[in-house]
């Protein structure tokens, strides 16, 4: 029997609730659920969460940081910032994402899938090692490339990040290290305000920070041409023994939150080149985890168009015509501030 795709998909992520309106709300999985309901589960295993560990959190977080979450649980509801809000099952929600994108990655690592989607919330990648922001407390990707280094021993992981806003939680994470290349698309200028170009790591860790910064206004050719012009040479030097997913869809066209112009197909097309990036270097390691997007009819539509696209597996390369002038610019000036970097990346892997 072919393997199926891992989906982490629970219940008690609907229970991590603002007292008012917030744009991270439950209904955002809620819509997403319910389309589940329909697919096929011959396709698919769905995985229930788990609690992560003291010591798991402590992968990316300051002990004094997980005990300040923890003890949210003793308020009916606190805000952390201007965006971010805990309630008394908040520390548990968040707690269990982290354990369920571990259990997905155990999964993937002893062969039972070939490869996962993390349908969780809180999303993670604004929160610091000891700080929370952008609606998010624990940094579940950030976790997942150190529990892959610790538990499995693994030297290269890379973090592609398309999610409107930057990662600045996940690159600061690893802005020193070589072992994790972080890649982020985003929006910029715009929150949190970083993702610049000359923002490419420190030390050991120069160049394997790659941010794409982006204007407003940016449609599915550009993300494409970004994607195959800078990611795919990338992924071919950097050779990945894992590939990690910060999934966020708030640069859909018809999001609340943001000024891109993405469509469900943009997102699917995406998918299958980072589906060739894995056959290419770490096969049926990839796993897809849930940040941001705030229409639930957009998002429901653009996960389902990448849960088609793990599904079929299918050999396909999609056009969208040509990316605009801005586009070409910003991967002309990435590239350049690649240059350097590239052989480097070639002489040390072995």
């Amino acid at each position: 029997m072919e393997m199926r795709i891992g989906v982490l998909k629970d219940e008690i992520f609907l229970e991590h609730t603002p007292p008012d309106y917030h744009p991270e709300n439950p209904q955002r999985l809620r819509e997403v659920y319910r389309f589940l309901e329909g697919m096929d589960e011959g396709s698919f295993l769905f995985v229930a969460s788990r609690m992560a560990k003291e010591e798991e959190l402590c992968l990316n977080h300051e002990v004094s940081y997980v005990e300040s979450i923890r003890k949210t649980a003793e308020a009916p509801f606190k805000w952390l910032d201007a965006d971010t809000y805990t309630c008394p099952r908040s520390f548990e929600v968040a707690s269990r994402a982290v354990g369920g994108l571990l259990r997905l990655i155990d999964l993937i690592m002893d062969g039972s899938i070939r490869a996962g989607f993390a349908l969780l919330r809180p999303p993670g990648h604004h929160a610091e090692r000891s700080r929370a922001m952008g609606f998010c407390l624990f940094n579940n990707v950030a976790i997942g490339a150190l529990y892959l280094l610790e538990a499995y021993g693994l030297e290269r992981v890379m973090i592609v990040d398309f999610d409107l806003h930057h990662g600045n939680g996940t690159q600061g994470s690893f802005y020193d290290s070589r072992k994790v290349l972080y890649f982020s698309t985003h929006q910029y200028p715009y929150y949190p305000g970083t993702g610049g170009y000359d923002e490419i790591g420190v030390g050991e860790g120069a160049g394997f920070t790659v941010n794409v910064p982006l204007r407003a206004g940016m449609g599915d050719a550009d993300y494409l041409c970004v994607f195959k012009e800078i990611l795919l040479p990338l992924s071919d030097l950097y050779r990945p023994q894992f590939l990690l997913v910060s999934a966020g869809f708030d640069a859909h066209m018809d999001d609340p939150l943001g000024g891109m112009r993405l469509t469900e197909r943009a997102y699917a097309a995406m998918a299958q080149l980072l589906l060739r990036i894995s056959k290419a270097h770490c096969p049926s390691r990839l796993l897809f985890c849930l940040e941001g997007g705030y229409n639930m009819e957009a998002l429901t539509r653009s996960v389902a168009a990448v849960l088609e696209e793990l599904r079929q597996d299918r050999p396909w390369e999609p056009s969208f015509g040509d990316a605009s002038a801005e586009a070409r610019r910003t991967i002309e000036r990435v590239k350049a501030g690649l240059n350097p970097f590239f052989g480097s990346l070639g002489e040390h892997l072995p």
